[in-house]
This record gives structure tokens, C-alpha cells and sequence, in this order.
């Protein structure tokens, strides 16, 4: 990578799983110096998750950030540490009551996520699966769960890879227009408000912040994080990244689990051209 005068790194934001966190869903010791050492230069350091905003927060609190964190991909910002909402946008009752009807017709799997608690149907072995992997604690409700009480923040299919593809057709398909629909692992499909997505809600924190896209760098590896990357002046995608995600990236750098993340943070000296 070359090095250049006019192009300095004011914020750097990270994606979670299977980013900026391992196989064993942690930031690991070389990773969390090298983002360290970028913080000590002043640049802002931002998570940009799917996840909730509670099971986010361990993490903004062992970096020790001080800027809001991008949640639920996008649906929800909360300010950091103090919680304080600063942007929701949740899934349109309607188009959400018609996904709940599909997925119990259809017997997916699916969960909910209404004022920052979980919701499951009842805790079977995807539920098990999303807890362990996020450290989150489901709450089996049994049918209420296809009865709205409020709008959810976040909708999430979990179902084998060659499943997971074939309901977001299903449901691209029938509401399409209605729905933001991506995958954020193989046998997880993500389901918001059409308007949210990661890059968005990074535009909308990069005006706040009054901080040019072009002095923005970015790192994902999911079908969730491809706006994120392409808005990104620097959008870098960690080489476990499928490659609609590789190709969406103006680099490409090793995976979350070869400390991809700290490669590159120690190669440069943050300013690129």
C-alpha cells in the first residue's frame, strides 16, 4: 500500500463477529494493541454490528470507546457509555406480522428483537446456537411470539446455508421492497427496515461526527457489511469474507482469525492513497 499526504484516517470501524472478533468470539491481544495504538493517535474507534445493543456493549467497554455504537445493523444507534437513543428505525408492523406468518407457516426459525430483549419461540438448538455465539440470553415466549406487541428493531432467520438462501428469495420475493434482507453469516439472514443498513447508518454517524466518507476505513466480512464497505473511503474486507463481500472492498486483507484486523493496522501509518 502506498503511502500519502492528503488522506488521513480520522475513524475506524469495525464489524463484530467473524471480524474484528475470533472463532472464540474475542478480540485477541494483538488486535486489541494495535487498535489501541490507533486510538492514541486520536482516531475514533466505532463498532458496527447486527448485534444488539447489549450484547455490544462488553465489547465498546474492554476497547473503552466513547463513541455511539451502530447496532441491530444499523436500526439502532445508542450513544456509548452513557445508552442514550440517538437513531431507531424499526421493521414496519405490517410487512414484519407478514414474516412471522411466513416463517410459522414455513416452520423457520425465527427471532425478534423489541426494545433491546431477545425473543424466541422456544430455545432449540438455533436459539442455543445464536446465544452461545452472542453471549445473549433468548426469551421463549411460544406462539406470542408470531403476535406483535410492539415494532421489531431487528428480525433474524436461522436455518442451514442452502436454506438461508432459499427463504431470502422466498421473502425478497413477497416483500421485497418492504424489507432489508442480508446475510450475516451462511445460516444467518438479517431482516430490518429497507432504509437500514450499516452503510447508512455510517453516513448518517459520519455527519454527526462531521468527518468525510474519504477519511473513513471499514472492516466486515458479511453480506450486512458490503454498504458499510462501499461507503467506507477505506473499506477492507478480512479474508474469511465471501467474495461478494472481497469484491464490494478496496482491500483485502488476512482472516479474523490471522489477526487480519491488526495487519493492517500496523502496516500503515493511516494515511493512504
Amino acid at each position: 500500500m502506498r503511502e500519502a499526504k492528503n488522506t488521513e484516517i480520522k475513524l475506524v470501524v469495525f464489524d463484530l463477529d467473524d471480524t474484528l472478533l475470533d472463532s472464540r468470539q474475542g478480540i485477541s491481544a494483538r488486535t486489541s494493541a494495535a487498535i489501541r495504538q490507533v486510538a492514541q493517535k486520536g482516531i475514533a474507534i466505532m463498532l458496527a454490528t447486527g448485534r444488539m445493543y447489549a450484547s455490544t456493549v462488553k465489547f465498546a467497554q474492554y476497547l473503552e470507546l466513547a463513541v455511539p455504537l451502530i447496532t441491530y445493523n444499523g436500526a439502532m444507534v445508542k450513544a456509548f457509555p452513557s445508552g442514550e437513543l440517538l437513531f431507531h428505525q424499526p421493521i414496519d408492523p405490517e410487512a414484519a406480522a407478514q414474516v412471522l406468518a411466513l416463517c410459522r407457516e414455513q416452520r423457520w426459525h425465527i427471532q425478534t428483537y423489541i426494545d433491546d430483549v431477545l425473543y424466541v419461540r422456544e430455545i432449540n438448538r438455533y436459539a442455543s446456537l445464536y446465544a452461545r455465539i452472542t453471549d445473549t440470553e433468548p426469551v421463549a415466549v411460544g406462539d406470542r411470539l408470531y403476535a406483535l406487541q410492539a415494532a421489531p428493531t431487528k428480525m433474524l432467520v436461522i436455518a442451514e446455508p442452502d436454506t438461508v438462501q432459499q427463504i431470502k428469495a422466498y421473502l425478497a420475493a413477497r416483500l421485497g421492497n418492504r424489507l432489508y434482507i442480508a446475510e450475516s453469516k451462511p445460516n444467518f439472514l438479517e431482516i430490518t427496515h429497507p432504509s437500514v443498513h450499516k452503510g447508512a447508518a455510517l453516513r448518517w454517524m459520519a455527519e454527526q461526527l462531521k468527518i468525510d466518507r474519504h477519511h473513513i476505513m471499514a472492516f466486515g466480512n458479511g453480506g450486512n457489511d458490503i454498504e458499510m464497505l462501499r461507503y467506507a473511503g477505506w473499506g477492507i474486507a478480512v479474508g474469511n469474507s465471501p467474495a461478494e463481500v472481497k469484491k464490494a472492498a478496496r482491500l483485502v486483507t488476512d482472516s479474523h482469525d490471522e489477526d487480519g484486523v491488526a495487519k493492517i493496522l500496523e502496516k500503515v501509518n493511516l494515511h493512504f492513497d
